[in-house]
Parts: C-alpha cells; sequence; structure tokens
C-alpha cells in the first residue's frame, strides 16, 4: 500500500501528477521519451519504468501515450482543430498512428468525436460500470457486507502481474528498407538495423532472432502471421529511413506477430552526427514496448560510443556490410574498409574485432593458412582496447580456436555470452566444443538449444543441419524420443543429408538397442552411397557386434582402402575393432599395427572418455581387473554420452558383462548416466529451454 502524504493523496498520485504535468509541458515535442522523462524526474530509467509498472500496470511508453491521448481527446472536444492538426499537437509524428491509438483506448476513431455522448477510455467506462455495481451491495447490510467482503478476499480479480501470463519477449527485427534516393544509402540503413539488432540483442531478458535468419525476409511476399509461424517470434520490427544530406530520417514499426497488428510507430529525424544517440534510443523504445527490463550494466553496454570519429563509423559500416555478405570475395573487399576505419581511429576496437572474423573466416578451411599474423595481431589489439566489448571476446577466442587451443577460447566466448545472450555465433562455438572437443552432454544439449532459438535457418540445407545437432544433442543426453522427432524433421528439410540419416541410425539403436535393425538401415544407405565412408565405418562396427566378423571385414576393409586414398585421419576410436576383426580374419600383422594405433589413441585421450577407451584396451587383452578398474574410475564421470550404456554389447566384453564386479562397476555407469539426465533436464527446465519451442 502506497503511504499517505499530508494532502490526503498518496506518494503514488503524486508522482503520477507529476509526471503528467511534465508531459503537458512536452507535449508536442513527439522526440520527448522515456528516457526525458527520466532525466526531468531525476531518475535513472530503469528505476522510472519500475515505479510506473507498479503503479499503472503500464510501461513507460504506454503511460506517455496514453496522457498524449487524453489531451488529444480534450483539443478535440473544446476546440475546432481537426485530426491531423490535434495528432501533431500532442507529439505524433503520424496523424494513422495517432488514429489507430485513439481507436484502440477510446473504442472509436477521433473523426467521431462530436458524435459521441460519452469519451472515456474503453477500460475506465468497463470500470465504473463494475464498480456501480457494488454500491447498492453495500447498503443492504452488515451481513451482506461482511459476505461480499469474503467473497471478494477468496474470488477476488489478480492483479495483472499474477492474472496474466509473462510475456513472451522474443523478436525479429527485419531488414530495413533503403527509401534514399541515392541507392549506395543501404549500407547506412543496413547498418542502423544492425545496430538495433545488436542492442538488443545485449538484453536478457528478451529473445532476438539472428541477423542471417531476418535476412531471408528482405524480399519476400511472406505475410507477418507466416513469418512469425516460421522464426516463433511474438513480436517484429519494422524499420525505412532515408538520409537527406546531414540528416538521418528513420521510420519504426512494432508489429505483433500472431495478428499483424501494429503497436507502436515512430519517426525520427536525427542529423547523421547523432546516429549513435539514435541507435540507442529506437533499441530502448523497442524493448520499453515489450516490457524488457534492461539492467543498468546493460543500458551502459547499448550507450557505448564504438568510436568518435563519424568518418571511420561510415568505412566500418561500409566494411560490415560486405562482411555480412559471406562470400570469399566480399570478404576480402571488406579488408580496406576497417583497415580504413582504424587508420582514422586506431582506437575503434569493434573494427579490430570484425577484421579478426574476416582473416579467420578467409583461413578456417585452407590448409595453406594465410592470416595466421593478422588474427594474432587484431584479435590482440581489439582486446586490448576493450576487453568488456562482445566482438572483442569472441575475436580473442577465434584466435585460439585457429590454433587449435579450443580450451582456452571458452572462458572468451562464455563472458562474449554474458554480454551478448542472444549471439548465434557464441553458442555456435560453444555447442561445437562441447560437442567434439570437450564432451559434456549437458552442456552441448544446452547451447545447441539456445543456438536453435536465436539462430533460425536461411535455408533448408542450413534448418537441417541445426535440427541436426539438436537432435544429436538430445539423443546424447537420453532424450531419445524427443531426438527422433527433431531427426526427422531435419531430414525433412533435407532428404538428403547422409549425417542426419546416420544420427537417426543411431537414435533408434539408442531407443531399440537393436544392432540387426542399424544394420539393414545402414544397409539401404550403403546401396544410395556405396563409398560413403561414414556408412562403411559403421556398418563394420555394426557387424562386428553382431559378431558378423566376415562382413565386419568387408566394409572395414573398403573403410581403410577409402580412408587412406583421402588422406584422412578419422574414427581413431575404431582402430580396436578393426584391429581385433583383422586377427579373426587371419591377418595378424595389419591387426597389431591398428591395435598399436588405438593404444596411442586411448593413452592421450583427454576426454572423460579415457577410463573407457582403456577399459576397451584390457578387455582385448582379456585382462579383467583392469577392465574393472577402468570402468568403475569411469563411473565417477559426468554428463557422458549414451553410447557409452552400449558397452555391454561389444563382444570384446562378453565374458566378464555377466560377472557380479562388472555389473556393480556397470550399474554404477548406468545410474549416474540417469542421475545426469534427470539434473540436465531440471536445469533445461529452469532456463525455459524444456519444453522445447523451436
Amino acid at each position: 500500500m502506497e503511504n499517505q502524504s499530508p494532502t490526503g493523496l498518496t506518494e503514488g498520485n503524486d508522482f503520477l501528477t507529476q509526471l503528467t504535468v511534465i508531459i503537458g509541458d512536452n507535449l508536442s515535442d513527439e522526440n520527448f521519451g522515456v528516457s526525458e522523462l527520466a532525466s526531468e524526474v531525476n531518475m535513472s530509467r530503469s528505476n522510472l519504468l519500475r515505479k510506473i509498472s507498479k503503479l499503472t500496470k503500464l510501461s513507460a511508453s504506454q503511460f506517455i501515450r496514453q496522457e498524449r491521448l487524453k489531451k488529444g481527446m480534450e483539443l478535440l472536444r473544446q476546440t475546432s482543430m481537426n485530426v491531423s492538426e490535434v495528432s501533431y499537437k500532442v507529439g505524433f509524428g503520424s496523424t494513422s498512428y495517432f488514429i489507430k491509438c485513439f481507436r484502440e483506448y477510446y473504442g472509436y476513431p477521433p473523426g467521431e468525436v462530436g458524435k459521441r455522448q460519452h469519451h472515456e477510455p474503453v477500460s475506465s467506462t468497463v470500470a465504473e460500470k463494475r464498480k456501480s455495481l457494488l454500491i447498492p451491495a453495500l447498503a443492504v447490510g452488515t451481513l451482506l457486507v461482511i459476505g461480499a467482503l469474503v467473497f471478494w478476499f477468496f474470488y477476488r480479480p489478480q492483479a495483472p502481474e499474477a492474472a496474466q501470463a509473462p510475456l513472451d519477449k522474443s523478436i525479429a527485427v527485419l531488414p530495413f528498407k533503403n527509401e534514399s534516393n541515392d541507392s549506395t544509402n543501404i549500407y547506412l540503413i543496413n547498418g542502423l538495423m544492425e545496430s538495433t539488432l545488436t542492442n538488443l540483442q545485449k538484453m536478457r531478458d528478451v529473445r532476438v532472432i539472428s541477423r542471417t535468419s531476418s535476412e531471408k525476409y528482405r524480399n519476400t511476399s511472406k505475410s507477418i502471421p507466416e513469418m512469425a509461424k516460421e522464426l516463433n517470434v511474438s513480436y517484429f520490427v519494422e524499420g525505412s529511413g532515408q538520409k537527406i544530406g546531414d540528416n538521418i530520417l528513420l521510420n519504426i514499426q512494432l508489429i505483433e506477430a500472431a495478428t499483424d497488428r501494429h503497436l507502436w510507430a515512430k519517426q525520427y529525424r536525427r542529423e547523421a552526427k547523432d546516429i549513435f544517440e539514435l541507435q540507442e534510443e529506437v533499441a530502448k523504445n523497442i524493448a520499453e514496448e515489450i516490457q524488457v527490463f534492461i539492467t543498468p550494466e546493460e543500458e551502459e553496454r547499448i550507450g557505448k560510443r564504438p568510436t568518435e570519429s563519424l568518418a571511420a563509423y561510415d568505412f566500418y559500416l561500409k566494411g560490415t556490410e560486405l562482411f555480412y555478405q559471406s562470400t570469399g570475395e566480399s570478404l576480402k573487399a571488406s579488408i580496406p574498409y576497417y583497415k580504413n576505419a582504424i587508420d582514422i581511429d586506431d582506437q575503434f576496437a569493434l573494427a579490430y574485432a570484425d577484421l579478426t572474423m574476416v582473416y579467420f573466416y578467409l583461413d578456417i578451411y585452407r590448409s595453406d593458412k594465410q592470416y595466421r599474423e593478422e588474427i594474432s595481431q587484431s584479435s590482440e589489439k581489439a582486446f586490448a582496447l576493450d576487453p568488456t566489448l562482445p566482438e572483442s571476446l569472441v575475436a580473442k577466442s577465434l584466435a585460439y580456436i585457429y590454433e587449435e587451443k579450443n580450451e582456452q577460447a571458452v572462458p572468451y566466448l562464455e563472458k562474449a555470452l554474458e554480454y551478448n545472450p542472444n549471439s548465434g555465433v557464441v553458442l555456435h562455438f560453444l555447442s561445437e566444443y562441447y560437442f567434439s572437443r570437450r564432451p559434456d552432454t549437458g552442456k552441448y544439449l544446452e547451447y545447441a538449444l539456445m543456438k536453435a532459438r536465436v539462430d533460425v535457418a536461411a535455408d533448408s540445407s542450413t534448418q537441417s543441419y541445426n535440427y541436426l545437432q539438436i537432435s544429436n544433442a538430445l539423443v546424447q543426453a537420453g532424450f531419445v524420443d524427443e531426438a527422433l522427432f527433431y531427426i526427422d524433421k531435419s531430414i525433412a528439410y533435407e532428404p538428403g543429408n547422409t549425417i542426419a540419416r546416420m544420427v537417426k541410425v543411431f537414435t533408434q539403436l539408442a531407443k531399440t538397442r537393436s544392432f540387426a535393425k542399424a544394420k539393414d538401415f545402414l544397409l539401404k544407405e550403403l546401396e544410395n552411397d556405396p563409398n560413403n565412408i561414414m556408412f562403411l565405418q559403421e556398418l563394420g562396427n555394426t557387424c562386428f557386434v553382431l559378431m558378423d566378423y566376415e562382413n565386419s571385414y568387408r566394409y572395414y576393409k573398403k573403410f581403410v582402402t577409402l580412408k587412406d586414398s583421402l588422406h584422412l585421419d578419422l574414427y581413431a576410436h575404431a582402430n580396436l575393432k578393426i584391429g581385433a576383426v583383422y586377427e579373426k580374419m587371419g591377418f595378424n600383422e595389419e591387426a597389431g599395427q591398428f591395435i598399436s594405433r588405438y593404444k596411442q589413441y586411448a593413452d592421450n585421450d583427454p576426454t572423460i572418455y579415457m577410463h573407457v577407451n582403456q577399459a576397451a584396451y584390457f578387455a582385448y587383452l582379456k585382462d579383467w581387473p583392469k577392465v574393472i578398474e577402468e570402468v568403475t574410475l569411469f563411473s565417477k564421470q559426468d554428463n557422458f554420452y549414451i553410447w557409452v550404456l552400449m558397452l555391454d554389447m561389444d563382444p570384446m566384453f562378453e565374458p566378464i558383462k555377466d560377472r557380479p564386479e562388472f555389473q556393480k562397476a556397470f550399474g554404477e555407469v548406468k545410474a549416474k548416466f540417469w542421475k545426469d539426465h534427470e539434473s540436465i533436464k531440471a536445469l533445461l527446465e529452469e532456463k525455459g529451454l524444456l519444453p522445447m519451442k523451436l
């Protein structure tokens, strides 16, 4: 309850009255918004937002708009001004938007004010009717009053924050339209779109779809609801802009995704020199409209200027426009622009960071690396200039990944994600790391799900890959049925995705534990692709488990021949089984070579699976005490993959699998896996990642 002031009004009412007076004094200034109001009452934006929300259940911008509409009604009733004149008088830059907001607030358009008898907001009228129904009840008598109070206590309408479901704060920023006569200005308009997106991504309280996901809708004919279904978002931002001399004119609209209803629109007129303030204001205005809470730290990061030089920033935007075209030619073409930006401002951390990414992507698939020195220098410079900039942290991590020092890259990636919780790039590298470099089922699944929510694919091939990653992460953590659902979605997007089909084989195997069914499926796949190295290796493994050593040798032989001809170093873990099969077929010398390679691999395995690999080696040697020892040691590990639970189906463990000491050790492994599974499930549910809404 609010404290009572000496005048009999609550402190809350005094505060709202003060705000109303200030808004009235600035009514015709369409640029007077939350930041200006906060400054007038000497409060931070975040404190102002919280207080207005507590007192009115409105966002700060909604409160300002409501006051403008009330004054608009007053002017329409008491003056001869027309609707267009009134709309500008009360701070609406667009007459059509004023009409839309007026209709929603009062229940009829402003042109009908003279024809209507009631001039109260729709919500207020309803409230007054409800209030009038209570008055007779209060006069009935003491018992009825008590009864009414009891009824009110148990069945009273809940406060809005208790009755309403939490808002799904998810948003996509569509490509802005360039309305300049000069088509070369598109880089500037795209830069404004990118800055709006980037600033929103820095807010943890909202899910923001990545730029690449939104870019596919640049020239689309799809409706907002259609796009919403594909991206699974609640809001869209549309924008258009133009540069006129030294001025920027930007129009922004916020749209409710499911209904295509325009919730808010604003036109910004700024001088080009104020571009950074414009970028900050746009993002904050959007956040306010969907009631996103911005922490002081986030507000500070959003307000940070990347450079003091507009000329350097102009070169940077031109380089970024080429960077996002993502071709080898465009990446190379972006380099001179970034270098020009740095030549003008050698303290431009963001330019150094993006230049690092350009060099990294140019070299990532090359065997003859060309940009080692450039990556090292630009990443170091970016990080030294601004170690809190998310892009600087990503640049630093990429320099380590480039040198295959993945473990050293992780702290920088995790810190970058802290500063930019919606970064698809960061989530990609983290999920890859916890899948292949340092296997961890919980983190792999968490990051894979997070990435899929912000980085919705721009094409069917990429979407297929995204669902494949989710499926693989799910099955490895024990979510088998969910994994089957998503691997089917992956294959539906790209039927020819052989890796997805391989993951489906494994997922079905995890569900049925039937290697015979897996073999049948693999044989059908091999008919369509006889030289698929992955299917050959898996068929060799499957036949080995089924103790069909003759066919196992046949597939392993083709696998080894193909691998050697392509000079590939793959599937080192398979060398033990290959060696055992070759030995059974009488090729002892070759068998020894494979076993030796496996031993070297197992002895140098830095992952949590070291003890499993050692247990397999000792099982081959029939050193059962060492097998028990290694399996027991492994049972102390956390978050390992589901394939370990099939250890008892390996023929090399056949002689020991029924012994009590093995069953005890292996039982502890299985118990640990399902305990971890439940912990992962609880953690993901707590973070809102389960149940999945992809």
